[in-house]
C-alpha cells in the first residue's frame, strides 16, 4: 500500500539528509521496496510469567501478517507487565496500578521516537490493556486492539458441577482456614483451575476490559470473548492487522473512534455485563486522557438506567466462554440497542456505530435469555456496578452490587480499622473479625498505598471463611474483578489525602447502603470537624524510586487514578 498524503514515517526515510535513517532500517533487514509503504507498530507484551501473556507471540505474529497482506510493514515492540494475581498480597501489588501509566509512558516514547504511521496493540491482562489505550490516546493515530483471549475455565473432579478459575483458590485458602476445605482439595484446585494460557476465565478486569475495548470501538468483534487457545483468536489477530491498514488509508485515529459517545456505551456495557470495579477506574482515566472526564455521577447515572444482563464467574457460575458461545459482546450490544441505550452516532474501527447494529439485527443477533438476559427480563433494572456516597465518602465509591448477597445490601456494623492490607488479613485469618462488623483497611488508596493495591485476599478470606453474609469491607484501595461480596472500593477522598476514612476509629458504627447508594460514618459532624483537627496523615510508605514518584503524581480514585 502506497498512500500518496505524507506519512508520520516520512520522517525517518524520505529525503538525502535520511540516508542514515534508512541504512539503519536496512539493518532490519527492510528493502527499498518495503520503505515506501506505511510503518505499523504492533506493541506486544509478550512475556513469560503471565499466562495471559505467553501466547502472544503468536497473536503478533498473525498480526504481523495481516499488514503484510494489506500492504503495511510491521514492527514488534515490547512493553512490560504485571499479573496482578501473582503480585497479590505482597509488595509487589504496589506496582500493578503503576504499570498502567509505565506501559502508556513506553507506548508513547516508542511509537513517537520511531514515527510510527499506525498501530496494533497486543495486550490481555489487567493493567495493560488501559495502559495501551492511553498510549494510543496521546500518540492519536490509526490504531486497532486485539487481546490475547481468555483461558478456559477449570472442571470439578469428574466433569460435574460448576466450573473452577483462579477465584477459587482463593475462596479455597479461606476455606481452609475455616476448616470447610483441606489441603489436598486445595491443592485439585491449584492444579486445575488455570488449565490454559489467557486471561483469567471469569468477567474479571482483564476480561471486561477487552469486552470493553469492543464496546469502545476499538477491537473487533471476539476481542473480549473468543477463548485464547482457539484457532479463531489467530484469524481475528490477522483481521486486526488488515484493519489497522483499511483506519490508516481512511486517516481514521483513535481520538476519532474514542469520543463521549464511545465511552458511554463502554459505560452502558460493563453495567450490563457486570465489569469488574476496575472498569470504573480505568475508563474514567481513558475519558479524562480522550479529552472528555467523566465523572461518579456519570457513573451512577449509567447504573441508574441500565438494566443487569449478563451475570458471569464471579457475580454467578458461568464462565467467560458462556457469554462466547451465545454471540459474546455483540449480544449485549444488540440488547442494549434495543433498550436505547446504546449511542449509534459513535463511530467504530468497523465504521458507523449504527450500521454495524444494524447488521447485528440483519444476522438475527439477539439474547438468548439465559446466558444473556433480554432487556425486559434483566437480572435487576439497575446496573450491575453501584456508586456510593456519603460523609464517608463525599467523592464516592464503588462496589459491584450484583456479586453481593441480597441480605447484605444494607449492613450496619461496628468498624474494624486496620492501617494496611496486611494488618486486616491478620486478624481476618486468625479468626479475629466477627459476624456483624465493617472491616475498614485504609491508606491502601493512589498515594497511601502507594498504588491502590487490590484487597482480593482479604475478602476471598471473607467469602472463604463464611462471613460475606454478615461482614462488610470498605477501603481507599481497590478490588480484583474476582472479589464478590459487600467489599465497597474506592472510597474517595483516600486516607492519605485526609479523607474521612482516616478519621474512623475502631468500634464507630457504619452503615453501607448498597441499594441507598449511601456510605455513612454515625459520627456527628461536630465530632469528625474535631478529628479532622487532630489528624496527622501517616508518613508515606515508601520514599524512593517509581512508587514515591507515583505518590506525588497521582490524582484520586474518583479521577480514575490518573497521571496528566
Amino acid at each position: 500500500m502506497e498512500i500518496e498524503r505524507a506519512m508520520r514515517s516520512d520522517a525517518i526515510r524520505l529525503g538525502v539528509a535520511r540516508a542514515p535513517h534508512r541504512s539503519l532500517l536496512k539493518a532490519d533487514g527492510i528493502t527499498d521496496e518495503e520503505m515506501k509503504r506505511p510503518f505499523v507498530a504492533v506493541i506486544n507484551s509478550r512475556n513469560d510469567i503471565i499466562p495471559g501473556h505467553n501466547n502472544l507471540d503468536k497473536i503478533a505474529e498473525a498480526v504481523k501478517a495481516g499488514i503484510y497482506i494489506a500492504g503495511g510493514v510491521p514492527f514488534e515492540i515490547s512493553t512490560i507487565g504485571v499479573c496482578d494475581g501473582i503480585a497479590m498480597n505482597h509488595d509487589g501489588m504496589h506496582y500493578s496500578l503503576v504499570s498502567r501509566e509505565v506501559i502508556a509512558d513506553s507506548v508513547e516514547c516508542a511509537v513517537q521516537g520511531h514515527a510510527f504511521d499506525a498501530m496494533v496493540c497486543i495486550p490481555n491482562c489487567d493493567k495493560i490493556i488501559p495502559g495501551m489505550i492511553l498510549g494510543a490516546l496521546r500518540v492519536n493515530i490509526p490504531t486497532v486492539f486485539v487481546s490475547g483471549g481468555p483461558m478456559l475455565a477449570g472442571k470439578q473432579k469428574g466433569g460435574c458441577g460448576p466450573t473452577t478459575d483462579l477465584n477459587t483458590l482463593f475462596d479455597g485458602a479461606g476455606k481452609v482456614v475455616a476448616g470447610t476445605m483441606n489441603e489436598s482439595e486445595l491443592k485439585y484446585y491449584e492444579d486445575t483451575a488455570c488449565p490454559t494460557c489467557g486471561s483469567c476465565s471469569g468477567m474479571f478486569t482483564a476480561n471486561s476490559m477487552n469486552c470493553l475495548c469492543e464496546a469502545l470501538g476499538i477491537a473487533l468483534p471476539g476481542n473480549g470473548t473468543i477463548p485464547a487457545v482457539y484457532s479463531e483468536r489467530i484469524r481475528l489477530a490477522k483481521h486486526a492487522g488488515m484493519k489497522v491498514m483499511e483506519l490508516l488509508e481512511q486517516n481514521i485515529t483513535i481520538k476519532d473512534i474514542i469520543t463521549p459517545a464511545a465511552i458511554e456505551n463502554a459505560m452502558e456495557c460493563d453495567m450490563a455485563f457486570g465489569g469488574s470495579t476496575n472498569t470504573v477506574l480505568h475508563l474514567t482515566a481513558i475519558a479524562q486522557a480522550a479529552g472528555f472526564p467523566i465523572s461518579m455521577d456519570d457513573w451512577d447515572a449509567a447504573s441508574a438506567r441500565t438494566p443487569h444482563l449478563v451475570k458471569l464467574q464471579p457475580s454467578g457460575p458461568r464462565p467467560l466462554s458462556d457469554l462466547y458461545e451465545v454471540g459474546g459482546v455483540p449480544v449485549v450490544m444488540r440488547e442494549l440497542d434495543r433498550a436505547g441505550l446504546i449511542r449509534r452516532d459513535a463511530l467504530t474501527c468497523m465504521g458507523p456505530m449504527t450500521d454495524y447494529l444494524d447488521l447485528l439485527d440483519h444476522q438475527g443477533i439477539s439474547a438468548d435469555g439465559e446466558v444473556c438476559k433480554t432487556h425486559t427480563d434483566p437480572y435487576s433494572k439497575q446496573g450491575a456496578l453501584r456508586v456510593l456516597h456519603g460523609n464517608l465518602a463525599p467523592d464516592g465509591a464503588i462496589v459491584k452490587k450484583a456479586a453481593v448477597d441480597p441480605s447484605m445490601m444494607c449492613h450496619t456494623g461496628r468498624a474494624r480499622v486496620f492501617n494496611s492490607e496486611e494488618e486486616a488479613c491478620e486478624c481476618i485469618t486468625s479468626g479475629g473479625i466477627n459476624p456483624g462488623e465493617v472491616v475498614v483497611i485504609r491508606y491502601e488508596g493512589p498515594k497511601g498505598g502507594p498504588g491502590m493495591r487490590e484487597m482480593l485476599t482479604p475478602t476471598s478470606a471473607i467469602v472463604g471463611m463464611g462471613l460475606s453474609t454478615s461482614v462488610a469491607l470498605i477501603t481507599d484501595g481497590r478490588f480484583s474483578g474476582a472479589t464478590k461480596g459487600p467489599a465497597v472500593g474506592h472510597v474517595s477522598p483516600e486516607a492519605a489525602a485526609g479523607g474521612p476514612i482516616a478519621l474512623v476509629e475502631e468500634g464507630d458504627i457504619i452503615t453501607v447502603d448498597i441499594e441507598g447508594g449511601v456510605l455513612t460514618l454515625q459520627v456527628s459532624d461536630e465530632e469528625l470537624q474535631r478529628r479532622k483537627e487532630q489528624f496527622v496523615p501517616l508518613p508515606p510508605k515508601h520514599n524512593h524510586g517509581v512508587l514515591a514518584k507515583y505518590a506525588k503524581l497521582v490524582s484520586s480514585a474518583d479521577k480514575g487514578a490518573y497521571i496528566s
